[in-house]
């Protein structure tokens, strides 16, 4: 690449530094948008130095909110591992809130179940009790076991002065019960399966002045006696946190869940197991109060299939993560600032310097920023596997920025990567998503209920037959349920299309037109918004080339008024096809763009045609004629065929097409006449 000698020769400038030449070869070669997971981004990413605080973090930051709900990539584990980090977590105590790490930090625990923890909570039960509640009960129990480790430790290390009597209690609950160790990590591990075995049965209590779990409920059951020792263990903990004056000293504990989704399974005792988890996290803000913050991170599709009657009580906890163009642009820039560093010799990476210079200003037509987060899911993994998909292109060309062709070849590479990511993503929930590809390959990326209900219709006993569980969902409204839900169709609103996947309105019944995402179209070969075959100019001047035309049997042949009168009709079918398609509202902006531009190279080349004509060169004005007509007839079916053309009667532009189509035969003088145009 001859880098190097190239970084030699322009080194040294006296002004303000410009990209190009040694800056521009530098800043690409550090240029990097770290991570695509926030738990190797922390570590050796760009996750503290190019985080960008949201709405969601601020929330969480703040206590407003305890659930932190978003797809997969969108940033959950981000917010926890920023809030885990020391210097983010500064909040929460109304007197003296300290500083996160040092002696007045409340502190961040975080919790994310393995498979064997995981597997024990989901299978735990207590006589007398339901499944939700016997499971917010363990929940509740892990909530203040590691509670009551961090106030052992954290009593001298924060607040200095001599134990109180309450610590030393959890000090002897925690050894009596084999719960001292912190496990790496904050895992539960097989650990859970003790605890669990304790409640179902006798938790050693002396610590807190009782004999036995039986004094507390004689007679009772065995979910009213788990109930009671944890009311105890929860009494114990709370008391350590008064008697040190946590709540008023510095900001809460912090007990972070994050990636149940690694334990959750679409099934009833999944289900259980993260309701009971919600129950849980509701109970201990009343329990501990202001010393202690449950902060649960859980995925939009599995906090959504919850069903339990106290779900209303949840939704003034409730952020969800929402990701727009600007603030991805902004992410971006702001990572990417902090990878180029000194190489823009100490100016800032600015919207300019990093969309103009180090990326191209436009690709395909749009401007950059906008291309690039239009064809990704709007998170910023996607955004960041998309920005440095783009860079390592043009690295691997040996280029010095990033051009536009890096940025289209890319552009399959990624589309390709999201349709294999959709289908891991939502491999639990929806199993059959892959086998519904084939719906949308190879066509237009715009389809109507109609066909794709026709589509479906072929496709449905093959699916019934592989997936018999997920039958009812396999209808057409569970179909365009599920791929609005997933973000791989988005409906038509007005004028704007809406993609799912981020808590908007559900599809109705009356919304018939549907997108599929710009992100997935490169990969299934559907990246025009209709299927409308090309109209190609050159097949007619290879037929008049070929000798195969009407008039080549009299090439001394005159041409008279009849023939520029002819191409004159072309053109005002073209015009009228173009008003009609500009006033046909129902038609969506990029159906209509397409039609204008067949329609419009129909138009251009009659109007060389009568060039030629002027010029006297040879035209075979009917044969041309008739082979617009033959297009126009195939344009109007395929029109027609897509549903789309949503106008009545002679008004639509399918039917308007279809009768300049005939009109234009008639004129010509032929019932038919070539295909070979279409």
């Amino acid at each position: 690449m001859h880098r190097a000698g190239r970084r030699r020769e322009t080194q040294q400038t006296s002004e303000e530094p410009t990209m190009w030449g040694d800056l521009s070869v530098a800043a690409l070669d550090r240029l990097y948008f770290g991570r695509e997971d926030a738990e190797r981004d922390v570590t050796d990413g760009l996750l503290r130095e190019g985080f960008l605080p949201t709405a969601a973090f601020r929330a969480a930051l703040s206590g407003r909110k305890m659930l932190i709900i978003g797809r997969k990539g969108s940033g959950k584990s981000a917010i926890c591992m920023r809030l885990m980090e020391g210097g983010a977590h500064t909040g929460g105590g109304r007197a003296g809130g300290g500083r996160a790490g040092g002696s007045q930090a409340g502190g961040a625990l975080l919790i994310t179940p393995d498979d064997a923890a995981g597997d024990e909570i989901r299978r735990f039960e207590l006589q007398g009790l339901a499944g939700d509640t016997a499971k917010s009960l363990i929940w509740r129990y892990v909530f203040a076991v590691h509670a009551a480790r961090h106030l052992t430790a954290h009593a001298k290390d924060a607040h200095g002065r001599k134990e109180p009597d309450s610590v030393k209690a959890l000090r002897r609950f925690l050894k009596q019960n084999d719960e001292e160790a912190v496990l790496p990590g904050g895992r539960l591990g097989d650990r859970l399966t003790q605890s669990a075995r304790g409640l179902q049965t006798s938790l050693s209590l002396e610590a807190f002045g009782v004999r036995a779990a039986m004094d507390l409920v004689p007679a009772g059951s065995e979910g009213a006696r788990a109930a009671r020792q944890l009311e105890l263990v929860e009494h114990g903990v709370a008391r350590a946190f008064a008697d040190l004056g946590c709540a008023d000293a510095h900001a809460p504990l912090l007990l972070l869940v994050d990636q149940l989704e690694q334990v959750w399974s679409a099934e009833a005792d999944s289900n259980s197991m993260v309701i009971g988890l919600l129950l849980a996290a509701k109970h201990a803000a009343g329990a501990y109060g202001r010393a202690l913050r449950c902060l649960l991170f859980l995925r939009s599709d599995i906090y959504d299939s919850l069903l339990f009657g106290e779900g209303d009580k949840f939704r003034g906890d409730e952020v969800r993560i929402a990701w727009t163009e600007p603030a991805l642009r902004e992410l971006a820039r702001t990572r990417a600032q902090a990878s180029v560093g000194d190489a823009l010799g100490g100016a800032d990476l600015d919207d300019t310097r990093l969309w103009q210079e180090l990326f191209p200003p436009t690709v395909a037509g749009e401007p950059t920023p906008t291309y690039l987060f239009t064809r990704s899911l709007p998170r910023p993994r996607d955004a960041i596997q998309f920005l440095n998909l783009c860079r390592d292109t043009a690295a691997d060309q040996c280029h010095d920025r990033i051009e536009e062709a890096d940025v289209l070849q890319a552009t399959w590479q990624f589309s390709e990567w999201k349709l294999k990511d959709l289908v891991q993503e939502y491999l639990i929930a929806h199993p059959f998503l892959e086998r519904l590809y084939p719906l949308f390959q190879n066509t237009g990326y715009t389809v109507t209920r109609g066909v794709l209900g026709n589509r479906l219709e072929e496709a449905a006993p093959t699916l019934r037959r592989l997936f018999p569980a997920y039958a009812e969902s396999l209808d057409l409204t569970g179909v365009v349920d599920t791929l609005f839900a997933v973000g791989f169709l988005g409906v038509r609103r007005g004028h704007d299309v809406v993609y799912g996947g981020g808590g908007e309105l559900p599809v109705q019944p009356h919304e018939s037109e549907f997108h599929v995402h710009p992100c997935f179209r490169e990969a299934l070969g559907a990246t025009s918004p209709i299927d409308l075959r090309r109209y190609e100019p050159g097949v007619v001047a290879s037929r008049i080339g070929s000798g195969n035309v009407g008039y080549a049997h009299f090439p001394s042949r005159s041409f008279g008024d009849r023939e520029y009168a002819l191409l004159d009709d072309v053109t005002r079918s073209c015009r009228s096809v173009l008003r009609q398609a500009g006033r046909a509202v129902d038609l969506g902006h990029d159906v209509r763009d397409e039609i204008t531009e067949q329609v419009s190279r129909v138009l251009a080349d009659a109007t060389d045609a009568q060039d030629r004509l002027r010029h006297n060169e040879y035209v075979d004005v009917v044969e041309h004629v008739l082979t617009v007509a033959s297009y126009f007839t195939t344009l109007s079916a395929q029109l027609q065929a897509t549903g789309l053309d949503g106008a009545l009667g002679t008004d639509g532009v399918g039917h308007r097409i279809d009768d300049e189509a005939r009109r234009l035969r008639r004129l010509a003088g032929g019932a038919s006449g070539s295909s070979s145009g279409a």
